[in-house]
């Protein structure tokens, strides 16, 4: 199990590891809420995302392919992807202390302070943990509690990236989805109440 110095990205990355462990091999051709990819490709992003947080703050390699277009063929198995993403990030997360005021991420605006830096690692790890659990049909991982942490990073950060690497905010109906997961979901664009298709 990888941990690292931030419990946040502690919680994040085992909640990610646990969809992604929980796929069943029928599971990974299947659409999610991240419409033009399936869960292969969205794991493929997700250890990708990591893996450019790795190479920022270390200046060592990042991913092998881009992460906004995985090509959704795994070499090996989903461990052997996400294992060694999750590790260099924990390591190079280890070197942030929470007093640092500019973080290097691998987006605009490039440069943060440290909760905002591990908190859009954070993010990243567990929204597509979400995508992840609710397209195999499992129950999603990513609590209130743990959504409420993740606000603070996805305010600051999310409206630069509206239409790349969030949509546009899904208006939740008077009512529909309570909690702070529904509410962080919806501010990304994703509607908290998707459903993978019938088969």
């Amino acid at each position: 199990m990888t941990t690292t110095e931030w419990e946040l990205l502690d919680q994040a990355y085992a909640t990610l590891r646990e969809a992604a462990l929980g796929v069943p091999a029928d599971g990974w051709d299947r659409p999610t809420p991240c419409a033009q990819w399936n869960v292969t490709q969205v794991l493929q992003h997700a250890a990708g995302d990591q893996l450019a947080y790795a190479a920022r703050l270390t200046g060592g390699p990042g991913p092998a392919e881009d992460p906004f277009a995985p090509s959704g063929a795994l070499a090996g198995t989903p461990a052997d992807l996400l294992d060694p993403a999750l590790a260099a990030a924990a390591e190079a997360f280890a070197g942030v202390a929470p007093g640092d005021v500019e973080v290097a991420v691998p987006l605009p605006p490039f440069s943060v302070p440290a909760g905002t830096a591990v908190g859009a690692a954070a993010l990243g790890a567990a929204v597509h943990a979400w995508d992840i659990a609710v397209a195999t049909g499992r129950p999603p991982g990513l609590t209130d509690a743990l959504a409420a942490a993740l606000r603070p990073a996805a305010d600051a950060l999310a409206e630069p990236l509206r239409d790349f690497a969030y949509g546009p905010v899904f208006a939740l109906a008077p009512g529909a989805h309570d909690g702070a997961a529904a509410r962080l979901l919806a501010f990304l664009g994703r509607d908290p109440g998707w459903a993978a298709p019938a088969a």
